[in-house]
This record gives structure tokens, C-alpha cells and sequence, in this order.
């Protein structure tokens, strides 16, 4: 049975008539639908929570969801085959340019709880974690919300990015008198609720003073740790879903069995049971997303450098290549002696199986994506704890070296490596040894190549595997 011929999916594969709103999500993509929505779906209160959830800023998403009642297939994907589930904790689906609504809908009383997956990127940070008013959508942003505090804007004026259209629905929140809601970032940034939570008071203070404490008196921040490896479905996953469901999808999820919810924070309006679905709740978030960061989306952006180099498309196809597989184990290496045993030893065997999986095709094009911004927060810190250490931190810097022989001279990025180097980290810039292993590793990158010659004269002994 092809698409044409299957019925569509729709709310008749789930169970229930769909939940009531009470969480509203911004960044309406994969990630999010084999996550957050997942785990709702799965809590036993399910039936008490629908999300309303807005895209970044394209429309089709919502708009292919809301034809299929915003019911969709998740796919674990394992080595030896798919298993099928429909998902029906989406209530509700909207493009990410409809503004009014969103802010309507974080206003709703009703609602709890705001989840965002805006990716690292879209939250619009300088290297200091501030709103980058050096960004013209930032600054855009900023002038808009003046205009609209004072009364002045346009009738079609209305904020553009992640942080100003949360502030904007922060402010509708306040002003119509609705409790405290819990906002949820579920992006790979360090302390991702108090860093959003500082971002979004600059930016209230910048658009009037003292408007930060609004935000405080709207919103509570919970930190997150997020894992799940997600790649994007395209046709033949479409294809698949029908074959194995006899159901019509336009948007199914493809992901991995594996999964991790970690979060640390105050609800003050309730929440789901999301730990009856498996995530967990901690007074101490700041080692678990450090080993996710550092370990996971740390050797994710190690191997989509080097893998390209070596020839290689996908994750499995890097994890597989013995040079791959050892610069991620000598970067592991570095990073685990400054993580306390959270079962270190386990979650680096599992995190090879997993990358190993080759159903899942993660390609390293889609992980190369904001590398910039990536580097910064999974490698720049391990680096600077190892010269804090006292070692060379040399598997950071041949990272940082991989990145820069596939990056720099390109538009949009830096055009040396030392420029890079100021720009991902001042203190690790300034820091001559390092710099000096950096370029070193940019000189000698032999071992790179899909077939590395043999090797005349002396290496550069700081950037020898450790």
C-alpha cells in the first residue's frame, strides 16, 4: 500500500479524546516530538496534559500535523528493526510567525509549563551568554518590544527571535494576571534555565528598565538535560511507516530505543509525571548535562570534522574508523577526570553501540550545523580544565584543529585558526601553549586523510594520541 492509498494518520490511533492544553512548546521539530511529547504521552496523568506547539519559524510542519490532527508516528529505530508508536500529546500545531497566538497561549491561565527547542544557536548568545546585540534581529527585536511597551509599534510589528517572542508571551502573561508558569528550556546549553532565564532579563532591562523583574514574577526556570539521538526521516522513513502501519504519515520521527530526561527546578503550576515515563527529577543538574555535553554532543561535533575528511557521511561510519573512534575515546579521556562517576565507564560503552547503530543515519552534514556555537559549549570547557590541570589538553585542540581545516576561509566563518580561537574562547586564545598544539594540529593534519601516508620527520609531540 502506497501513501496515496493508506488513510491518513489522525487522532483515531490514539486512545482518549485529546488533552487539554496546559503546555505550550516552542521549536516544533523532531527533537521535540521524540522527547518531550514522548515522555507526556507516556506519563500516566497523559490524559491531562496537551502541548500547543509553535515551529521555529517554518510552517510546514504545523501545517502537515495539523492534517493529520497533530498525531504522529515515533519510530525506535534498533539494529534489527522499527517499532511503530502513535503519539497524540500534541493538541495543537502552529506556524512559529504566529505570534499573537503564541503569546495568547502562554497567557492562558490554564497553561503550566513552556518547553523550548530552539536549538543552541537560536537562542542568539554572545560567548558571554548575553542577548548578542551585535545580532540584528536581536537588536530588531529589542527596538519592536520598545514600541510595543510604549504603544508606538505597528500593528504588524512583532518579535522575530526565540528570546523576544518568549519575552513578548512572558509580558502578555503578566499583564493579564495568570499564575507563575515553569519555562523549560531543552537545548544543549550549559544551566540552560538560569542561562535563559539571565538572557531573557537583559533583554527585558534593555527594552525598559527594571522590566527583569516581570519576568521573575512570570516565570519560573528549570534546567534540563535532554538525550536522545534524533536524525531527520525523509521519504523512505514515510514510506516505512506506511508499509509497517498501513497509516499515511507526512511527518514521522525516526530515533533511537535510547533516551534521558534529567531536570532540576520548581513547577510552580504543576507539571506532568514525567518521571513515571522515565525522566528524572535532581537537586544537582550541573554533572549530568556536563557528561551529556562533553561526552555525546562533544564527540558528535569531534566526528562530524574529522569523519568528512576521512570520507565518511554518517556517525556509524565514523565511529567505525579506527582513527574516528580514537580521537573520540582520547577526547572521553580528557573530559572524564573532571566528571564525577556517574557511571562513566557504562554510558561511554553504550554511547559507541549507540553511535554504532547503523539504522540510524545521523549524518555529520546535520551535526556540522552552528559548530561555532557547539564547540564553545562542549569543547572549549574541557579544554580549559585541562590547562587549568596543568595537561595539554590535546585532543580539544586537535577538535578545534579538525574544525578549523573544514571551516575556516568559508563565509560566515573564521579565517584562521587563531581567529577561531578568539572567537570560541578568549582565555584558551590567550593561552600560547595551547594555541601553539591548535595550529601545530593545523599544520599536521595527515592522519585526516582517508589514507594516511607514512609520516617523515619529527611530529609535533603535543598532538600525538593520548
Amino acid at each position: 500500500m502506497t501513501g496515496d492509498e493508506a488513510p491518513r494518520l489522525g487522532r483515531g490511533a490514539v486512545p482518549g479524546a485529546a488533552a487539554p492544553m496546559r503546555i505550550v512548546h516552542l521549536g516544533l521539530g523532531a527533537f521535540h516530538r521524540a522527547h518531550q511529547a514522548w515522555y507526556t504521552a507516556r506519563a500516566t496523568d497523559a490524559a491531562d496534559w496537551g502541548i500547543a506547539a509553535f515551529t521555529g519559524r517554518s510552517s510546514r510542519t504545523a501545517t502537515l500535523m495539523a492534517e493529520q490532527d497533530c498525531v504522529y508516528t515515533l519510530v525506535e529505530r534498533t539494529p534489527d528493526g522499527d517499532r511503530c508508536e502513535a503519539v497524540g500529546s500534541i493538541v495543537h500545531a502552529s506556524p512559529g510567525d504566529e505570534v499573537d497566538g503564541f503569546a495568547a497561549a502562554v497567557a492562558n491561565p490554564a497553561v503550566a509549563v513552556l518547553t523550548l527547542t530552539v536549538t543552541e544557536a537560536g537562542y542568539r548568545l554572545d560567548a558571554g551568554g548575553e542577548p548578542d546585540m551585535r545580532d540584528p534581529e536581536v537588536r530588531g527585536d529589542a527596538a519592536v518590544l520598545r514600541s510595543l511597551a510604549r504603544g508606538e509599534a505597528a500593528p504588524t510589528a512583532r518579535p522575530r527571535t526565540a528570546l523576544g517572542r518568549v519575552l513578548w508571551a512572558l509580558d502578555r502573561r503578566h499583564r493579564a494576571g495568570a499564575p507563575p508558569l515553569a519555562v523549560v528550556p531543552c537545548d544543549n546549553l550549559p544551566d540552560n534555565g538560569a542561562t535563559v532565564q539571565r538572557a531573557l532579563e537583559l533583554l527585558a532591562d534593555e527594552v525598559a528598565p527594571g522590566r527583569a523583574e516581570a519576568v521573575r514574577r512570570t516565570a519560573a526556570f528549570v534546567s534540563t538535560s535532554v538525550d536522545r539521538i534524533t536524525p531527520r526521516a525523509g521519504p523512505a522513513d514515510i514510506a516505512a511507516v506506511t508499509a509497517a502501519t498501513g497509516r499515511h504519515d507526512a511527518v514521522p520521527v525516526v530515533t533511537e530505543p535510547f533516551s534521558d530526561w534529567v531536570l532540576c527546578g520548581e513547577f510552580p503550576s504543576g507539571r506532568p509525571a514525567w518521571e513515571t515515563a522515565g525522566a528524572r527529577f535532581t537537586d544537582d543538574l550541573a554533572p549530568w548535562e556536563a557528561r551529556k555535553l562533553w561526552l555525546l554532543n562533544g564527540a558528535h561535533t569531534l566526528l562530524a570534522a574529522t569523519g568528512p575528511r576521512r570520507g565518511h557521511r554518517t556517525v556509524a561510519e565514523a565511529i567505525a574508523d579506527p582513527v574516528c573512534r580514537a580521537r573520540t575515546e582520547a577526547l572521553w579521556d580528557e573530559a572524564e577526570r573532571h566528571l564525577p562517576d556517574l557511571g562513566l565507564r557504562r554510558y561511554r560503552s553504550d554511547l559507541i553501540e549507540r553511535f554504532a547503530n547503523p539504522r540510524i543515519e545521523h549524518r555529520l552534514d546535520q551535526i556540522a550545523e552552528d559548530a561555532l556555537t557547539k564547540l564553545r559549549l562542549r569543547i572549549a570547557p574541557v579544554a580549559l580544565a585541562e590547562r587549568a590541570a596543568g595537561r595539554s589538553a590535546a585532543a580539544c585542540a586537535e577538535a578545534i584543529a579538525a574544525w578549523a581545516l573544514a571551516n575556516c576561509g568559508r563565509p560566515g566563518h573564521p579565517a584562521t585558526a587563531s581567529a577561531l580561537l578568539e572567537r570560541l574562547s578568549p582565555d584558551l586564545a590567550a593561552d600560547a601553549d595551547f594555541a601553539a598544539t591548535v595550529l601545530c594540529a593545523v599544520r599536521s593534519p595527515s592522519t585526516l586523510r582517508p589514507t594516511p601516508p607514512p609520516r617523515k620527520g619529527p611530529q609535533c609531540a603535543s598532538t600525538r594520541p593520548r
